[in-house]
């Protein structure tokens, strides 16, 4: 086969059954597991059967004269993705999220198989309309929206990218402490921790805190150059203030946040806590619009 064959990429992670099944070993030790606990494996059961079912015809879908590649979601930091793959990532909207950072302009078709219980912002497509793009995407014949990303550079170059937004903090979520500038001010906080959302991430945790705070900042749209900030529970003390508790970043500005917590400062992004930078005390970070966007197919 030639190797500059078109190339899809089929992004998945394990389904709720698959996570059980791998901690009770047997199906049958897994439902007795639920069944003690007032639950049944049946609802889980049918759940990993869609996904399977989904899955199955989007791969039998991939023309024969095309490569393709099957990912799990816990190897996408070791796969190598080429500039020409197409991604098609089934299953849930977080799926999306966990692939961006890995890529570089490929476009991505999200295919959601239970729109019972998925709100599809991301995977939008049910898997025929998935298997219909897949040939249109390839050659470049379907609408693309570029979604804004959010980079975290350290002061020694490592760098961290997010579809939705960034956590700046204490590992635990009790109080960090750092130094904050905007394009204005620097002052010293102690809070929960500062959230810098893009527009795709102004669906999530950031439209929770928007909407608790009842903040006149709008919040970006996906494809707008701007990210929003918010500090969590700022805590005012003789050393510490509260002033700088919310707004917006820019194209070419940046956030900047030196860190004076003396251990388990991090950051992290897209709820994945266990992929993130050391955040202690006298590093600082730069934060802003990176320059990768996620290309992803729409209708």
């Amino acid at each position: 086969m030639a190797s500059n064959a078109p190339r899809v990429v089929v992004i998945t992670r394990e389904t709720e059954y698959e996570m059980l099944l791998a901690r009770h070993a047997t199906r049958g030790q897994a439902g007795f597991f639920l069944q003690e606990r007032g639950q049944s494996i049946d609802e889980l059961d049918d759940r990993h059967a869609r996904f399977m079912q989904a899955l199955h015809r989007i791969m039998a879908a991939i023309p024969p004269d095309w490569r393709r590649n099957r990912v799990q979601r816990a190897e996408l930091d070791r796969f190598l993705f080429e500039p020409q793959d197409l991604i098609v990532a089934v299953g849930q909207d977080g799926l999306v999220a966990n692939t961006a950072k890995y890529l570089s302009g490929q476009k991505v078709i999200g295919v959601n198989t239970n729109k019972d219980l998925f709100d599809g912002i991301l995977v939008p497509f049910s898997t025929g309309e998935a298997i219909s793009l897949l040939s249109p995407a390839m050659h470049g014949e379907t609408p693309v929206q570029s979604r804004t990303m959010v980079e975290a550079t350290l002061d020694d170059g490592q760098r961290l990218l997010a579809l939705n937004e960034l956590f700046l903090g204490h590992r635990s979520h009790q109080s960090a402490r750092y130094q904050i500038t905007n394009t204005t001010h620097r002052e010293r906080q102690s809070s929960s921790g500062i959230i810098v959302s893009t527009g795709t991430g102004a669906t999530g945790w950031a439209r929770s805190i928007h909407r608790s705070r009842k903040d006149q900042q709008p919040l970006p749209k996906p494809e707008d150059k701007q990210l929003a900030y918010y500090v969590r529970e700022a805590f005012p003390s003789v050393a510490t203030g509260t002033d700088i508790s919310s707004g917006l970043v820019r194209e070419h500005e940046t956030l900047q946040v030196r860190s004076e917590m003396n251990e388990d400062g991090v950051i992290f992004g897209d709820g994945i806590e266990t992929d993130y930078l050391d955040f202690n005390w006298g590093r600082q970070v730069s934060v802003g619009i990176a320059k990768e966007t996620l290309e992803l197919v729409t209708e």
